[in-house]
């Protein structure tokens, strides 16, 4: 097993070990069912125990590569010091420390490449989704309503892009990738002041102020790595789990 133990993984899982030696052999294979072959002999796991880690093969073992990338940043937000930044720079660490986490560009370009196909599209879109609900909840986010769901959906399109820049960037230390990251958070911060000040306009403020009284009845998903959620009608008694 890899020495350094992910940040999340049960202790003796053999998850991180396959991972490990799997992204040895991506670059030449991609995530197919060779490398979970190769990755599986490698790491000196039994083949019953890696089926049973990974049931549908690569497409599996690329979500826990994924998740490994949405823990590892969770625990370096944590143990970043952001006391004191500003809120967009707090999202904007956050998102770096993520990408950061990616390990290796070309096992990215691999595993964007097998998402690409129709009948993983919705893993890509659940593991995308799960990453920017990660940074949310890394920075502390307690949204519960519409809100939960706007951050998301915006910070998907900013972690996205960055994403798809980090990709082809050689410049040293992916510097042009962080200034490209802070442009986009700035454009979506000056979206959030246009917001703010067509509030205080009489007319749109009340049209506003209507909308926001519908979007409360919006609530959080009770899982949360769900993607829909539930209004105050439908919500089971109790509340969210």
């Amino acid at each position: 097993m890899s020495d350094a133990q992910s940040p999340g993984t049960p202790a003796g899982d053999p998850t991180d070990a396959l991972l490990d030696a799997a992204l040895m052999h991506v670059p030449f294979d991609g995530w197919t069912e060779t490398t979970v072959r190769a990755a599986t002999e490698d790491a000196g796991i039994d083949r019953a125990v890696a089926r049973g880690l990974f049931p549908r093969g690569p497409i599996d073992m690329l979500m826990a590569f994924h998740a490994r990338g949405d823990r590892r940043m969770a625990e370096r937000v944590a143990a970043a010091s952001l006391d004191g930044l500003r809120y967009r720079d707090k999202v904007a660490r956050a998102v770096r420390l993520r990408v950061e986490a990616l390990e290796d560009r070309e096992a990215v370009r691999r595993g964007m490449t097998l998402f690409s196909l129709p009948m993983h599209g919705a893993d890509g879109t659940r593991a995308l989704w799960r990453t920017v609900d990660a940074i949310w909840t890394a920075l502390g986010d307690g949204s519960d309503d519409l809100n939960w769901y706007t951050k998301r959906a915006t910070l998907s399109g900013v972690y996205g892009a960055t994403v798809l820049y980090w990709l082809g960037d050689d410049s040293p230390g992916s510097r042009d990738t962080w200034e490209f990251l802070d442009r986009r958070i700035d454009g979506v911060m000056r979206v959030e002041k246009a917001k703010a000040t067509m509030r205080k306009m009489p007319v749109v403020g009340q049209l506003m102020g209507l909308q926001d009284r519908v979007a409360s009845r919006v609530s959080a998903p009770a899982r949360r790595d769900d993607i829909p959620g539930q209004t105050d009608a439908a919500r089971p008694s109790g509340g969210a789990e």
